[in-house]
């Protein structure tokens, strides 16, 4: 009787194929819950590009040339074409492979305006010659904390008292986010409030208080027929003295922007992020990306607010008459704000949060809540789906030779 032969080993590099598929997979990049980047952690910083370029003397000369071409390019309009002399031209081509392509800033960084500087300066550069849509300058990162809340301390209130009432209470029994609001409060009131004294107040209250304690100040939910509650929505900004006394032509207030690197950041920024992808109201990143880029307007030239005291409803403190043959791109603006189904859906998502936070029964009057906001996963990048699909050819090719 003749025995079977025994079954071979497997090759050592089939082996090896086998035990990289069991490897759990790389990493995903900065999500949720990681810490904010600094400067040291951003991909690419425009101040340390700077600093590498100015390491470089053809980086250096080029880039100061174009620096000094700031006169003579002006920051164009989306109708416009640039337009661009000769030298500067050449000085933006030298730049084109430097490492200030494609830097980036962050919201909240040191030196974050002497970041956007350098960022619009070398987006002239970018764009030089074959001019594109305006790309956000700060790194597309998402980060959340646990919120730690004491909802025992709001006991002071009457038990029907509104929403935006505790909301201002938890922000009053926080020292940081109290001290901020009581800052751009004092610089906001009086019949001789200064404008500017203002809207700088408002811009560091909504860049330095903790995000749900900003968030639940600005965006906190109110019943129907409460007005005395969204009067108090509305008046969070003191929009009597953060907001023109009679409004701007929107193109108008938009230039008036864009000559700001930080307003235009930050309005471009918005762009990026609350750009609706359907009717429905589908984000072209996150509702969280486009919430933070929407309290980064306020402040700016860009201030927006709720319309009334009885609806969601946002707009910009401006209007569209006096536009001319310009009349269809002043309303395309405007209605970025007004009708703008990806900024409506993410303002009723994290109002309908802010309102089971105090209608839910928790375990202890003391606890952290995480914050889960429609994230659109299909966006982020999956560095292990590549890795998986080659070794698993090599694999089956092996398998069927031996």
């Amino acid at each position: 009787m003749v025995r079977p032969p025994s079954p071979r080993p497997l090759p050592p590099v089939v082996l090896m194929l086998l035990l990289l598929l069991l490897l759990p997979p790389s990493p995903l990049p900065l999500a949720a819950g990681d810490p904010l980047p600094t400067e040291s952690r951003l991909m690419n910083s425009c101040l340390q590009a700077r600093r590498k370029c100015q390491a470089d003397p053809i980086c250096s000369a080029a880039y100061h040339h174009l620096d000094s071409c700031t006169s003579s390019i002006s920051a164009p309009l989306p109708s416009e074409e640039p337009s661009v002399p000769e030298d500067c031209l050449e000085a933006a081509q030298q730049l084109r492979n430097s490492s200030l392509i494609g830097c980036m800033c962050h919201r909240r960084m040191k030196n974050q305006v002497a970041c956007l500087d350098i960022y619009w300066t070398v987006h002239r550069a970018r764009s030089l010659g074959n001019y594109e849509l305006d790309v956000s300058p700060y790194e597309d990162t998402v980060t959340s904390k646990p919120w730690k809340m004491n909802l025992s301390k709001l006991n002071m209130l009457k038990p029907d008292s509104d929403l935006c009432l505790k909301f201002a209470m938890l922000c009053t029994l926080n020292d940081k986010c109290d001290r901020l609001r009581k800052a751009y409060g004092e610089a906001c009131s009086g019949p001789h409030c200064q404008r500017h004294v203002c809207l700088k107040q408002l811009l560091t209250f909504f860049e330095k208080a903790a995000e749900p304690h900003a968030q639940g100040l600005l965006l906190c939910p109110c019943a129907p027929n409460d007005r005395g509650c969204g009067e108090r929505r509305r008046n969070t900004i003191a929009p009597s003295c953060a907001l023109p006394p009679v409004a701007p032509n929107c193109l108008e207030l938009r230039r008036l922007c864009f000559s700001d690197p930080l307003c235009r950041s930050r309005l471009v920024d918005f762009q990026t992020h609350c750009h609706p992808m359907d009717i429905l109201g589908t984000c072209a990143t996150e509702q969280s990306r486009c919430l933070r880029a929407y309290l980064g307007l306020i402040g700016t030239a860009m201030t927006p607010n709720f319309v009334s005291n009885v609806n969601t409803s946002v707009a910009l403190s401006c209007t569209c008459r006096g536009s001319g043959n310009l009349q269809e791109e002043c309303e395309q603006l405007e209605g970025f704000f007004s009708h703008n189904p990806c900024l409506t859906e993410a303002i009723a998502a994290k109002m309908r949060f802010h309102s089971q936070l105090f209608y839910q029964d928790w375990p202890h009057p003391t606890f952290a809540v995480m914050a889960h906001q429609n994230e659109n996963r299909a966006l982020r990048s999956q560095p292990w789906v590549p890795s998986l699909f080659s070794c698993t050819l090599p694999l089956i090719l092996l398998l069927s030779l031996w």
